[in-house]
């Protein structure tokens, strides 16, 4: 059994989930989500838990199983609490403003780079911070990512945008001999 999957989501106060026959619907005070059920496995709602199980031990549903759980959990924690990712800026020259739903950066490029945030997805500009919020864990992290690949961190003097939690490995110079 997997590991992931027999664990039972617990359902906090003030969400509600709807288990159809092919889709999860999960409300909560910060929005709504939907969900498609995967074929071969079950979702059900048992009083204030939700129970994913699996109907046999093919590897591909059991594949699923996990990950079936995880995208339930993610949506429950999702529109009860949201999620949110930081990215910070590094580098001379480099300077980031929020003007409604655009975020426009200047990156060390001949341009001003502008980025349009989806529908769902907030940002809140602080010095040289980016923090990207929103209850779809996937959608968070997509957007995240997009904004760093614009100007990936480089090894050398660190410069570019980075998630706050990451470690740049930096490189010695062209000597090379460690300085």
């Amino acid at each position: 059994m997997s590991r992931v999957g027999k664990l039972p989501i617990k359902i906090p106060s003030g969400v509600t989930i709807t288990v159809d026959e092919q889709l999860i619907t999960v409300n909560g005070s910060k929005g709504s989500l939907t969900q498609f059920t995967m074929p071969g496995i079950t979702v059900a709602q048992e009083g204030d838990e939700v129970i994913v199980t699996r109907v046999n031990d093919e590897p591909k549903i059991r594949a699923k199983h996990g990950l079936m759980r995880a995208l339930v959990q993610n949506m429950v924690t999702g529109v009860s609490e949201g999620f949110s990712k930081k990215l910070e800026i590094n580098g001379v020259g480099f300077r980031v403003a929020l003007a409604g739903n655009t975020i426009k950066m200047n990156l060390g490029f001949s341009h001003e780079v502008v980025y349009q945030l989806p529908q769902g997805v907030t940002a809140v500009v602080e010095q040289m911070t980016i923090t990207v919020s929103g209850i779809s864990k996937q959608q968070v992290g997509q957007v995240a990512a997009e904004i760093r690949a614009l100007k990936k961190p480089e090894p050398y003097k660190g410069k570019g945008i980075k998630y706050a939690d990451e470690r740049i490995v930096r490189k010695s110079g062209k000597s090379g001999k460690d300085k």
